[in-house]
């Protein structure tokens, strides 16, 4: 059996562990090229980001717009919009640890790979079943839910329908 971890305990490791991981960089950034450069990397990958947020996003939006024109489901555009501003906070935000994770965000290969690892190992989990269920996955059963078959035209059914007409 898979035990997952709580989601509350993993977020706050993360909430705990990424401010030592960014410090640790700008100081370690910092004694090799020095203050002022590492400031200037800084706020360059901060200005870059933004700038590839609005130019990712904006064509993100742009394929979505086409894809509901064409009568199709823009799922893959669904999910890269929330990835797309998770990246653009990670650029936001000072240091070298979230810019790398920004950028692996809004990279479009990156994004559609992160997107569709999100889909085949994550979204699928959290379904529990459906069309997205794997193959070996046990579906849990509810008690109050009959599984069964509908014909539409079936003889029985027309006949017993007559029957409660009359």
């Amino acid at each position: 059996e898979i035990r997952v971890m709580n989601p509350l305990r993993i977020m706050f490791l993360i909430f705990l562990m990424v401010p030592f991981l960014e410090i640790y960089f700008l100081l370690k950034m910092g004694g090799l090229i020095g203050v002022f450069p590492t400031v200037l990397l800084v706020v360059f990958t901060a200005v870059l980001g933004a700038w590839m947020l609005r130019q990712q996003g904006f064509e993100t939006w742009q394929r979505f717009q086409q894809g509901m024109a064409k009568g199709k489901v823009p799922a893959m555009e669904m999910l890269e919009g929330p990835v797309l501003l998770v990246g653009g906070a990670f650029l936001l935000t000072p240091g070298f640890f979230t810019d790398i994770t920004g950028f692996i965000c809004l990279i479009p290969y990156t994004r559609k790979k992160l997107v569709t690892y999100l889909i085949e190992r994550q979204l699928v989990v959290m379904a529990g079943g459906g069309p997205f269920q794997r193959q070996g996955q046990t579906q849990s059963k509810d008690e109050n839910v009959i599984e069964g078959e509908y014909k539409k035209g079936d003889e029985r059914s027309e006949e017993h329908t007559s029957e409660l007409q009359s």
